[in-house]
């Protein structure tokens, strides 16, 4: 992992656990987000299309078989679902934002239950410019709704209505790749969704994306 990147999600996992700190924390949560933000905007501005829909470890075990466009995609589908639907019990960024329509995606999931040439079947159909404004506005969404978080709120769990609420819209597929994904969501306190979905997830699959575009002889100058 990044150093500079892991070192800054420790720190942000410290400073949230105390009320005193709380605030530094997701402080701190902001500036890892914007710095991986920067290395997502540089996948659009560095890479083609041929290559954010490449899969050079087609048969490897890990973040990094998948495509870039796909991996962004994930990143945020989960993020948009868990600060939205589970956190703030809202409406999706996808869904009110019209983004399936915008984006040309042929699925509202997560992407989980795809494989191999399904994910590069499904890279190739995205509008990237629209994939673009899609996780940029999932970011901005997702930051206003941890601006308006207490500390007290961290020790919240998901609701058993917003559990349903989630189910009702199909944005999990029922394959057992994905499925899992609700009792996983649904057995964490809201930090340990901020913990996950909105920081460590996203260095996981940005690291993944860096070293597909590192095998594709591109390659983000700042990493």
């Amino acid at each position: 992992m990044n150093k500079a990147w892991s070192d800054l999600n420790k720190k942000l996992q410290l400073l949230l656990k105390k009320e005193a700190t709380f605030a530094d924390g997701i402080a701190t949560l902001f500036e890892l987000r914007k710095e991986l933000m920067q290395v997502a905007d540089g996948f659009f501005r560095d890479l083609s299309r041929e290559e954010f829909c490449a899969i050079p470890f087609l048969n490897a075990e890990g973040y990094h078989s998948k495509t870039v466009a796909y991996s962004l995609w994930h990143i945020f589908r989960i993020e948009d679902i868990v600060a939205n639907t589970l956190i703030a019990g809202g409406e999706q960024v996808f869904f009110c934002g019209n983004y399936k329509e915008r984006t040309k995606s042929p699925i509202v999931t997560t992407g989980n239950e795809l494989v191999k040439e399904q994910i590069a079947d499904f890279s190739r159909q995205l509008n990237l410019a629209e994939l673009q404004n899609y996780i940029h506005e999932v970011k901005a969404q997702t930051e206003k709704i941890l601006c308006a978080l207490s500390y007290s709120d961290l020790k919240k769990k998901v609701s058993a209505e917003r559990r349903k609420c989630l189910e009702s819209l199909n944005v999990v597929s029922p394959d057992e790749s994905a499925v899992w994904l609700i009792n996983y969501w649904c057995g964490k306190d809201f930090r340990g969704l901020v913990q996950m979905p909105f920081s460590r997830h996203w260095i996981m699959h940005i690291e993944a994306s860096l070293r597909i575009a590192g095998k594709l002889g591109k390659r983000d100058k700042k990493n």
